[in-house]
């Protein structure tokens, strides 16, 4: 048998079995296939023998004795060795090499059989590095992760971006739409100390990457409330529209989210508090205090915040649960004086600002559906 017979045995036997346990992880299995592929063909990157032309070969070898075979054109066959190439750290099999000295045998099944151990169907993964996003991996499609390692180079900045689609099942469009507002490098702009205050490197990743530096409250319509004067409304005002809006909130917040209660009564030492909003947030496993502040940022918010997670950890927080978070909404804020003074507090805390309908550029509001007119709909 010649290499292009081999090869084609080899890579249809691995279809085959991958679309036996498909059922079970549709997804998993055909990204395992694809990388235990991707494998075999990087193995022979480099030969003047193995160019376009053989991978057009296989591809039509593969129609003919797979009828009905999608994905596995020549252009998909590159993208497949090209997956493994930017994921082969994550191959700790050392397959490769082995596959580089298996002996050739013309006319011989035995050359068949050990490429075909070679195409492994489900490449047992040991990852080294521990903030690697392996369950969210396995959930992004193929096409989503060619985009991604297509326009991504840095590492950290592709697992950003993995961790995106999964959570937020972005379709390729949207993924591609995200990498050109450069999403990542605004998640990294948002003002935070969780790296330093979150001891869980996966919990940090996780935190940083939901909590936005800028949320648009477009339910709240400051001229619905009776207020003519943006300058006149008040952390109250915007706290009851969220508590009568708080779906909306949520869902302009992420997910995860479940609303504990405004204005939430904290004691100790018989000083009382008051909390603005306080969620729990199920992917992160912890109560995060929301404050609500009209005007630009101060430095004293900080420090009222800090308190509000203190007796949290200390009087609400239940044993199993991570330790509570703060987000600080303003209207206006100088970021690098925030970040300047937010690294000295201990507890988890960021700084975000919001924009009502009011904010918005009047041809924008303009074209946004009359509220009255939604509610006679209704």
């Amino acid at each position: 048998m010649n290499e292009i017979a081999i090869a084609v045995e080899a890579i249809k036997n691995a279809v085959l079995r991958s679309q036996y346990q498909a059922a079970k992880d549709v997804n998993r299995v055909q990204l395992a296939l694809y990388f235990g592929v991707g494998r075999f063909l990087f193995s022979k990157k480099g030969k003047r023998t193995w160019g376009t032309k053989v991978l057009e070969s296989i591809s039509t070898k593969l129609r003919n004795e797979l009828p009905g075979l999608r994905g596995f054109s020549a252009e998909n066959l590159k993208k497949m060795r090209q997956f493994y190439e930017n994921w082969q750290f994550l191959d700790s099999s050392d397959l490769t090499n082995t596959i580089q000295k298996l002996p050739v045998r013309r006319n011989s099944v035995v050359a068949t059989t050990e490429l075909e151990k070679a195409v492994v169907i489900i490449p047992e993964f040991i990852i080294n590095a521990p903030d690697f996003p392996l369950e969210d991996f396995f959930n992004v499609p193929f096409t989503h992760h060619v985009a991604i390692f297509g326009k991504v180079k840095n590492l950290v900045e592709r697992y950003f971006y993995i961790t995106k689609t999964a959570q937020e099942h972005l379709s390729v469009d949207s993924l591609k739409l995200s990498i050109k507002r450069h999403d990542f490098q605004r998640k990294k702009e948002a003002t935070n100390n969780f790296p330093s205050t979150l001891s869980n490197s996966k919990i940090v990743r996780k935190a940083v990457e939901m909590f936005k530096d800028e949320y648009l409250l477009d339910f709240i319509n400051v001229e619905e409330i009776g207020e003519r004067d943006i300058q006149d409304i008040d952390e109250k005002v915007v706290e009851n529209e969220i508590v009568h809006n708080v779906k909306n909130f949520i869902m302009t917040f992420g997910k995860d989210f479940s609303f504990v209660g405004n204005q939430y009564h904290l004691e100790i030492y018989g000083k009382e508090f008051f909390t603005d909003l306080l969620f729990f947030n199920r992917e992160l496993n912890c109560l995060v205090a929301v404050e609500l502040k009209k005007g630009e940022f101060k430095p004293s918010y900080l420090g009222q915040l800090c308190t509000y997670l203190k007796i949290l950890d200390d009087k609400i927080r239940k044993p199993h649960e991570n330790q509570a978070i703060g987000i600080v909404l303003c209207k206006t804020v100088d970021k690098k004086f925030a970040e300047y003074v937010i690294q000295d507090y201990n507890k988890p805390m960021g700084v975000a600002t919001y924009k009502t309908m009011a904010d918005m550029p009047e041809k924008m509001q303009k074209v946004m559906p009359d509220i009255n007119e939604l509610k006679k709909l209704f």
